[in-house]
């Protein structure tokens, strides 16, 4: 007998039988729905306590490097003037400019938030840290390939960097030492009315064209060949902690089921409060840097800020949707080196306390609304 046809797998509310057609009615579609859901009912049900985790891959945290939070990225770009003016556009704002340097910054707690060095080619740097202390930069200079501690003396801020290189050849920085900096001035936040709240009253929503201003340096990713190795050195060298993991189906004959093929991992801070990810890995054939993302303040900013990208005549990658993991609301674009840089808001919070996820990895696990993925976003 042959398999059922898509018609004959209609659901039961659907016309089965001819003389009741006239009589069925087929169900409305269910309307869409959003809610801010507790974190035990969002996580799938694969899932592990981080002491768990810990435990069973040996992380001894008294031995890590202890980051408190992620400040900036580092990057050599060919053509100073255009990355500026690209960065401009994006949202960020010149701090202090030499010959071959430049540092943007944005109105968070960091005196910058993107490092520029000029050079022949164009180059990933790495991402930067602050440390809890002086012995963290002594530790971190004691990691296989990390370079001596050095003096940032032109830098806003100043403080001390090490910067180590990871097995696939990847630069990480730590910073400690900078100069306290007050953070800028908030935007305001807008008044929203619902069906039955109408909380704003004889007062209008105004919006005034421009960039989305960057607030701070959310996270970045890498795209590696050896996920094993590499997530192994970042969670036993810092304090960095899976969120989530993403897997793919192996062999019914190999020991495991399945292997893990990403990560999205936050800074472990305790029982303190902190972004769903700062940092993220996924295997790929080759290795390079994925994109790197800067908070702006919410729904309105990052569709005026696309708006004003597009009318640049920028390219867009993807965006603008929101994600299911962290639940940004995301939008990328290619700078003008062919870097992927993204804007998000309203990002998730998590502490020590919230499970370790498993999901299958997929398409359909990268956004619950937005338009479809391209493949060179995956790439």
């Amino acid at each position: 007998m042959p398999p059922p046809s898509a018609l004959e797998l209609m659901s039961e509310d659907s016309v089965q039988d001819p003389k009741h057609a006239q009589a069925s009615t087929s169900r409305e579609p269910s309307p869409n729905r959003g809610s801010s859901t507790p974190a035990v009912d969002a996580i799938p049900n694969e899932r592990e306590d981080l002491a768990t985790w810990k435990k069973r891959q040996g992380i001894d945290s008294e031995k890590q490097v202890k980051l408190v939070r992620i400040s900036h990225m580092r990057y050599q770009h060919v053509d100073l003037e255009k990355i500026t003016t690209f960065l401009r556009d994006f949202g960020m704002h010149v701090v202090r400019k030499t010959p071959t340097k430049v540092w943007f910054g944005g109105y968070g707690p960091d005196h910058y938030v993107y490092e520029i060095t000029q050079g022949a080619s164009t180059k990933f740097l790495g991402g930067s840290y602050i440390v809890e202390s002086y012995a963290d930069l002594e530790k971190a200079a004691l990691i296989p390939g990390a370079g001596p501690i050095e003096d940032l003396a032109d830098a806003p801020g100043g403080g001390q960097r090490v910067t180590i290189v990871d097995p696939e050849g990847f630069p990480v920085n730590v910073v400690w030492g900078q100069t306290e900096k007050e953070e800028g001035a908030q935007p305001e936040k807008l008044v929203y009315n619902f069906e039955r709240e109408k909380g704003r009253v004889n007062t209008f929503q105004r919006f005034r064209e421009g960039p989305a201003a960057v607030h701070k340096l959310g996270h970045y990713g890498l795209c590696v060949r050896d996920f094993p190795t590499q997530m192994r050195f970042y969670t036993t060298h810092f304090n960095l902690a899976p969120t989530d993991f993403l897997y793919v189906p192996t062999s019914p004959t190999k020991s495991s089921p399945r292997k893990d093929v990403a990560i999205f991992a936050h800074i472990d801070r305790g029982d303190t409060y902190v972004d769903h990810h700062t940092f993220f890995m996924t295997t790929n054939a080759t290795e390079h840097v994925h994109h790197c993302s800067f908070e702006v303040h919410d729904f309105d900013t990052q569709l005026l800020g696309h708006q004003w990208l597009a009318e640049k005549g920028y390219e867009s990658v993807w965006g603008v949707g929101r994600h299911i993991l962290g639940s940004q609301i995301f939008d990328y674009w290619w700078d003008t080196s062919g870097f992927m840089i993204e804007h998000y808001a309203d990002g998730d919070q998590i502490n020590q306390s919230t499970p370790i996820g498993w999901g299958p990895a997929g398409d359909e696990a990268l956004a619950v609304w937005g338009p479809k993925v391209p493949k060179t976003f995956l790439e």
